[in-house]
């Protein structure tokens, strides 16, 4: 990391940071012109320079999977307050999930959502298209919309239209198109036969209900539609220890996700001490589970770190289980809870790094994300891994204002969010204007 590149003057440059590079990891400048990195090694001249001696560059990280809520659910959350708290917590780019009001299922549903996020967002994304039954046969354009992070299948934990959960239906979904599908694999009818096992008021019995079964069958029926349809699949949020085993036994159909939460929170502490805001889709689930899916996530299954961003205000929450909806906010703290995780010494900063960039680029196909590397897009994650802080109330951007990791202290503190050469957040201060811009895929050019 020592040679530098002849032209003119960088127009920024990182300096003195400990920069994480596909050639290894060592204290370099990394130099930026018209939002892409030129060079990584010596750069004494430069319009700008910002200072990152005792501070990790990261790629910047990437979550793929987010619910903003826009349109018609914004007082949970809409485009512009989620990108806030991605960018507060060092994500540069998101990729947001289809299930708003209406349903991001056609053409010009797409469109609305990227002309919403245009001078809004402040991260870079991309919007899932949602499959349904009636909207199978034009998927295979609809994936192909620049912007679109690809499709989306609910096998259950949905309503309306976007619940695909017969094995006729996603044959035909599975049939139009060629892009890696995202799956979420619970099996409704199973769930729909244990609903009575729903105990008023005790959250606690909501992975009795959504039990591992519910998830290993309908990962089971996915990998089996996806082999005999010849179609790459992502399967998110996995919760089971066996699904992660059988998952490694499909590799060249399948990737999968892992969330933090599922990673950090189990149900004996979970469900006494945040009640329904515990609740989420796949459920929280045992220290057990816990522990198997940290075994899993060392042996190399899951691809890739995804938030499942998916706020609810306090006011819905507070409804009596089962009454209360699923999901919590997330987005935010992704990245100070697995760089705690590192310092605790549970994974390694490199196989971080994989799950949150370079992973999401390889299952997705991203275009010029994911790597310090030159031509590449000039996005960084600047974090003091030394670095202590505790997650407040204040801290929070998104508009449901809670988190069910408030007043956890945190080894490792995100300094900087630096998105094509400009700076989204740096220090606690976001941007004085949003930058966001649609992600490009190999599939979509």
């Amino acid at each position: 990391m020592n040679a530098s590149t002849s032209g003119p003057a960088p127009e920024l440059v990182l300096s003195g940071g400990m920069v994480h590079t596909p050639n290894g990891v060592g204290i370099a400048d990394v130099a930026v012109r018209d939002g892409r990195i030129i060079g990584v090694g010596s750069y004494p001249d430069a319009a700008r320079r910002i200072d990152c001696t005792g501070l990790d560059v990261l790629p910047g990280v990437i979550d793929s999977q987010v619910h903003f809520r826009e349109p018609g659910l914004e007082h949970k959350e809409d485009l512009e307050s989620g990108s806030r708290a991605a960018v507060m917590g060092g994500i540069t780019a998101v990729f947001e999930m289809p299930n708003t009001s209406p349903n991001t299922d056609s053409l010009m549903r797409v469109h609305d959502k990227l002309e919403r996020a245009h001078h809004r967002m402040y991260c870079d994304h991309a919007f899932y298209v949602g499959a349904t039954a009636d909207n199978a046969e034009e998927l295979g354009e609809l994936e192909r919309i620049p912007g679109t992070a690809g499709v989306k299948i609910f096998m259950g934990a949905s309503t309306g239209s976007l619940l695909v959960a017969e094995d006729e239906q996603l044959a035909r979904v599975l049939a139009h198109g060629r892009r890696r599908v995202a799956i979420h694999a619970e099996d409704e009818a199973r769930m729909n036969a244990r609903k009575d096992l729903r105990v008023e008021g005790d959250p606690a019995s909501h992975p009795v209900w959504r039990d591992d079964t519910s998830a290993i069958l309908a990962t089971r029926r996915i990998l089996r539609l996806a082999r005999e349809a010849r179609r790459p699949i992502h399967i998110l949020h996995v919760t089971t220890p066996a699904e992660l085993e059988l998952i490694a036994q499909h590799r060249d159909i399948a990737t999968c996700e892992v969330t933090p939460q599922h990673l950090t929170l189990a149900a004996e502490d979970a469900y006494p001490r945040l009640g329904t805001y515990a609740q989420m889709n796949p459920p929280i689930r045992s220290a057990e589970h816990v522990a198997g899916l940290w075994h899993w996530l060392r042996q190399g299954v899951p691809d890739v770190i995804g938030s499942d961003h998916a706020p609810h205000t306090r006011e819905e929450k507070a409804k009596p289980y089962p009454a209360s909806p699923s999901g919590m906010p997330g987005v935010q703290t992704l990245l100070p809870l697995m760089l705690d995780h590192v310092a605790n010494g549970r994974m390694t900063l490199e196989r971080l790094i994989d799950m949150t960039s370079a992973g999401v680029q390889r299952v997705f196909g991203l275009v010029g994300k994911g790597r310090i590397a030159t031509g590449y897009d000039a996005d960084f994650t600047i974090v003091d891994r030394k670095g202590r802080f505790a997650v407040t109330e204040d801290w929070l951007e998104s508009r449901c204002g809670w988190s069910p990791f408030t007043g956890m202290e945190l080894k490792g503190r995100v300094i900087g969010t630096i998105i094509r050469g400009q700076s989204a957040m740096w220090e606690g201060q976001l941007a004085n204007q949003a930058q966001g811009e649609p992600l490009r895929f190999a599939h979509a050019l």
